[in-house]
């Protein structure tokens, strides 16, 4: 991911997802933000201590940045993509399938 599409400031995330409704996938919470007049798409990724330590979260964290440069995006929204516990248990091939699946279905992929 490019630096500009990263969201990392913490009063992001706060207004994000106070704001917004979830969307609840198998592994992972989506939060959408549509800003009409933003000229970039932004995700913001967390990964709870819960998942394990740093080595682990920091391995989920490259697995969704590598996931998410995979697609192209539309440019109106931000995104946090917060990750459950299940996702120790699946591989990284079911995780992409679900991922792209659910951004599919919430039209956060550009049509070609």
């Amino acid at each position: 991911m490019k630096k500009i599409n990263v969201l990392k400031e913490s009063k992001d995330f706060e207004r994000i997802i106070k704001s917004n409704k979830s969307y609840r996938g198998k592994y992972y919470y989506i939060y959408i933000e549509r800003v009409e007049e933003q000229k970039y798409y932004r995700f913001g990724l967390s990964v709870s201590k819960k998942i394990g330590n740093a080595v682990i979260r920091n391995l989920y964290k490259r697995r969704l940045r590598s996931i998410i440069d995979k697609c192209s995006y539309i440019n109106t929204f931000n995104a946090i993509i917060i990750l459950k516990k299940e996702v120790l248990n699946v591989s990284y091939q079911e995780l992409e399938n679900s991922l792209i699946d659910d951004f599919k279905k919430l039209k956060l992929i550009r049509e070609s």
